[in-house]
């Protein structure tokens, strides 16, 4: 198949290479097992004689072994080891890369049933389509950690070195019966990721942020930095996008809450989001998104590509690092000044963390209403104190009080997002920044989550409450039409 397979194998027999044979029948302990009979080898096809247009199929998870250990476990690794040995000297992968992930499927299946069969080891069906799904997740896709990524219930995904994976669920952190083969082979797992991007992870540059395909974020840290072996960090997105009313589901926010928020994003109200790391900002920015018109542009800019708006009309910028010189790098100021040549309407930055905050509240303050960020403060307060901190850090030489004008006039609302020690996700507040009061921006509550205990279980109890204040931008509902949403949501 692959420019090494031309006939059925009895015509060829040196596809495979000859190695003495192996039984790893003698360390099982199932009898049933070690009773299979060997699985019987499938004739090859020629290329003529594949369908042109396969169907393109997902990578199926498999097993994650955590029920093998000692020398089971080392037995199935030397097993799988040698089996994709042979199989990468009875391929041509120049014809490999010709063909679609569903063909190479199905021939690394014929072939590695014919080495199986020619190395005489005795494995059941179910063992035999076990190691199979595993040569193919490291030929087609991320080894070990295909299993992990197929399931809809983790949040994150945490690599430290070969050895450890561990996992999110609910959140709470599990560690996982995950096992990589040796530091090489996570190694090479994280630089397909950085690749795909077109990044590079290695010793000379050790620290990278890629994302995969459906936008999942990914940094990797390895050796020498990373003393353990490397470091891979995964923070999934779920399948299905999480909308305002999957918010109310889960418990995040109340209804009414949620159509305040409505009518802040309908109001094209400049908006904040704010937390910690893990509380779900980038998640509560997307579902603020839903807010957005589809008539309007809308620029994005982010390190990492992960916003995925549903919006027709929408552009997306992500930063470049330097290349191997220290040139060419784009920084995320850079994209900000740029957006404001792009006749954008809204702007909506990923994440502020740097000089770039002075940029946003500029676009903010010029008639680009409706734009957003996130920021990492533990308060709406906190959250305006680092906004004036990045500013400053960017040494424009701004007085103090200038800088906060700036914030008071630019940003409308800040929500805030946390983590809760049972591992919930809440919106702690919806804070309207009122304006300045002498050199202090004065900001009022208009929903806030109050706990109130916890159950026999550990989960927190506690209830959003409105606060009962009037928003200064009651007006602007007025004129947007949405007053009437607007006194239901604060419960006036």
């Amino acid at each position: 198949m692959f420019g090494k397979r031309t006939g059925p194998p009895e015509a060829k027999p040196k596809t495979t290479p000859e190695i003495p044979d192996t039984d790893i029948s003698a360390d099982r302990q199932d009898p049933k097992k070690e009773a299979a009979a060997p699985t019987q080898v499938a004739a090859a096809k020629p290329v003529a004689a594949k369908p042109a247009a396969a169907p393109e199929q997902k990578l199926q998870p498999a097993a994650d072994h955590s029920d093998l250990f000692g020398d089971e476990r080392s037995k199935y690794n030397e097993t799988k080891q040698s089996i994709f040995a042979s199989l990468v000297d009875a391929v041509d992968l120049t014809e490999l890369g010709k063909l679609n992930s569903a063909q190479v499927r199905e021939e690394i299946t014929d072939i590695v049933g014919e080495i199986i069969a020619m190395k005489a080891i005795v494995l059941s069906s179910s063992e035999q389509q076990t190691l199979i799904t595993d040569i193919c997740n490291d030929v087609l896709g991320l080894g070990p950690l295909e299993p992990l990524l197929a399931r809809d219930d983790i949040a994150d995904i945490m690599v430290n070195g070969p050895n450890r994976v561990y996992i999110e669920v609910d959140g709470r952190i599990e560690l996982t019966g995950i096992r990589f083969r040796d530091n090489a082979q996570l190694m090479n797992i994280c630089q397909r990721i950085v690749a795909a991007v077109g990044r590079r992870v290695d010793e000379s540059s050790p620290i990278c942020d890629a994302r995969l395909l459906d936008g999942s974020r990914v940094n990797v840290i390895g050796p020498p930095l990373s003393i353990d072996g490397a470091t891979l960090t995964i923070r999934k997105f779920k399948k299905d996008k999480l909308r305002i009313q999957n918010l109310v589901d889960f418990g995040s926010i109340t209804p009414l809450g949620a159509k305040l928020l409505g009518v802040i994003g309908a109001c094209r109200l400049n908006i904040l989001v704010s937390g910690g790391t893990g509380s779900g900002k980038t998640t509560l920015l997307n579902a603020l998104t839903a807010f957005i018109e589809e008539g309007e542009r809308t620029i994005t800019c982010e390190d990492t590509a992960e916003l995925q708006l549903q919006q027709p009309h929408v552009v997306r910028l992500e930063t470049r690092p330097p290349n191997l010189e220290g040139a060419g790098e784009v920084s995320m100021r850079d994209l900000v000044k740029n957006c404001l040549r792009m006749r954008p309407e809204r702007i909506i930055v990923g994440e502020v963390r740097g000089p770039e905050a002075f940029d946003l509240l500029q676009a903010m303050n010029t008639g680009h209403d409706g734009s957003m960020g996130t920021i990492h403060a533990n308060n709406p307060r906190e959250a305006v104190s680092r906004v004036e901190n990045m500013i400053a850090m960017g040494g424009f030489n701004l007085p103090a009080k200038t800088v906060r004008e700036q914030i008071s006039s630019a940003v409308h609302v800040i929500v805030q997002a946390a983590r809760l020690r049972d591992g919930s996700r809440k919106i702690t507040h919806i804070t309207e920044v009122v304006g300045m009061e002498g050199d202090v921006v004065t900001l009022q509550d208009l929903y806030t989550y109050e706990i109130r205990g916890e159950d026999e279980n550990g989960k927190l109890i506690g209830e959003h409450k409105p606060t009962g204040l009037r928003p200064t931008f009651w007006d602007r509902a007025k004129y947007f039409g949405r007053e009437q949403d607007l006194v239901e949501a604060l419960g006036m």
